[in-house]
């Protein structure tokens, strides 16, 4: 169970951050279920990046926050990424 949780939690943040993006910027948006699945794996993907680049130590003062900080924001970030790649794309097709 101590390493699912924090999986869980990085899953969830990210869901929660790649819709908040989207409410943020609604170019970017993918749709509920398309914002809430790319925040997910961005959630986990940011945690990961998180830890390798700043090092594993760097969160362990803020337990289960930072893992939910890191996950919001890797979701955050990747969905912003692929609804304006995904934005950009629509626009070229038009033309």
């Amino acid at each position: 169970m101590e390493t699912i949780l924090p999986l869980l939690i990085q899953v969830i943040a990210g869901g929660i951050g790649g819709n908040g993006v989207a409410l943020a910027m609604k170019k970017a948006s993918l749709g509920t279920m398309g914002n809430t699945i790319i925040g997910a794996i961005g959630g986990l993907g940011g945690a990961a990046l998180t830890g390798a680049v700043a090092g594993p130590d760097t969160l362990v003062g803020l337990g289960l926050a930072g893992d939910g900080i890191s996950g919001l924001v890797g979701g955050g970030v990747l969905t912003a990424i692929v609804g304006v790649v995904k934005s950009m794309m629509a626009k070229n097709a038009e033309k």
